[in-house]
């Protein structure tokens, strides 16, 4: 079930062994992310694409939100 999750909870999960997408486009992910996270573009967003995720572990997804 997708919720907002804040700066510290993601740490908090990041620690306890979740996964870390980017859904930026892949120039915009080689520029800068997250350490650790993997980058499946969103117009990319396919079955085939997420096949590589754990599904027993959470998945964060984030992109740059300048707001």
């Amino acid at each position: 079930m997708p919720k907002e999750v804040a700066i510290d909870g993601v740490r908090s999960l990041v620690d306890d062994g979740a996964q870390l997408v980017d859904v930026l486009p892949e120039a915009e992910y080689q520029e800068e992310h997250l350490a650790g996270a993997i980058n499946i573009p969103l117009k990319r967003m396919t079955e085939d694409a997420v096949a590589r995720l754990d599904r027993d572990r959470p998945v964060i997804v984030y992109c740059w939100d300048y707001q």
